[in-house]
């Protein structure tokens, strides 16, 4: 019975892939979306998290979803059924190493604000008349990203400022510009942020010496270059793809295809590693790559 198991398995994995690599779509989501989640009143958990200047605030929703789901007792979500059965087959045809390409988000997987986003805006903001406690100013960040942009398709257009200076002044009740200022640099210096995980570095360039390219791809504006400079890690990588240059934000596949396109390789021979249920797992699928979530699938860079 349990090879019966397997082998069915290794059918659905390789029915799986042939259907990625044809490009056609799945028959139905292997998700809810945020929309339906929220229409259906059904709220059995849900975790959000808030960043800053530098990135989304996003909001990740795990849920009991049927259509070849299970939930991992002890982990963060959810997880493929036959997951590790598709890694093998994979690496039948592809050996040890079953991707060309690695792609990974920025905020949330591979960095994240040393301090919380309304502790800075408080902290800041206190010389420029700022009178909101920090739970205050998390709620109204909140509001405030939920907001349709009227303005553009793109809340990152360029440097972002017209978008951030929405952001923050409706967290704060706050237009002084040079509180904005000050505030926008901060978000652009070493002091703000700090590496998810320690052994980035070593793991990225074990990667690349074994031939396999590297990305980030990441939903930001233009700051995010001298951000990994002031971070000394923007050598880490063969490409970036932020969505205020490429004119696309995750989860539409443009991006990802984008960044396939940087690095040279076919969608089919990435994997994308993010945070982010939604904006990674969904956008990167959709794009025909493979795509593990953070904290979930994978817990560091060793593991991918």
């Amino acid at each position: 019975m349990v090879m019966g198991i397997k082998r069915s398995l290794f059918a659905a994995a390789e029915a799986m892939y042939a259907r990625a690599t044809a490009g056609s779509a799945l028959s139905r989501p292997f998700f809810p979306s945020c929309r339906n989640f929220h229409e259906s009143g059904r709220r059995d958990y849900c975790r959000r998290q808030d960043y800053s200047t530098g990135a989304a605030a996003v909001m990740e929703v795990e849920d009991g979803v049927p259509g070849g789901l299970r939930w991992l007792p002890g982990h963060c979500g959810w997880d493929l059924t036959g997951s590790l059965e598709y890694l093998e087959y994979r690496r039948s045809l592809y050996g040890e190493i079953t991707h060309k390409a690695l792609l990974v988000d920025a905020v949330g997987t591979l960095l994240v604000p040393s301090q919380p986003m309304a502790q800075i805006y408080r902290e800041i903001g206190a010389k420029y008349g700022v009178k909101y406690s920090e739970d205050e100013i998390l709620d109204r960040y909140r509001w405030a990203y939920q907001q349709p942009w009227g303005r553009s398709r793109l809340r990152y257009v360029n440097d972002g400022r017209p978008f951030w200076q929405f952001i923050v002044s409706s967290s704060t009740g706050c237009s002084d510009m040079e509180y904005f200022e000050e505030l926008y640099r901060y978000y652009t210096t070493e002091k703000a942020w700090h590496l998810c995980d320690p052994d980035a570095e070593t793991v990225f360039k074990a990667l690349r010496k074994a031939g396999v390219k590297v990305a980030v791809v990441s939903n930001f504006d233009t700051r995010l270059r001298p951000l990994l400079q002031a971070l000394k890690c923007d050598h880490w990588f063969d490409a970036v793809a932020v969505s205020a240059e490429v004119a696309a934000e995750k989860p539409n596949p443009i991006i990802f295809l984008k960044a396939c396109e940087f690095l040279g390789v076919k969608p089919e021979d990435a994997v994308h590693v993010g945070d982010d249920r939604r904006n990674d797992i969904w956008g990167a699928r959709d794009a025909g790559c493979d795509a593990w979530l953070w904290n979930s699938d994978v817990h560091s860079f060793k593991e991918v």
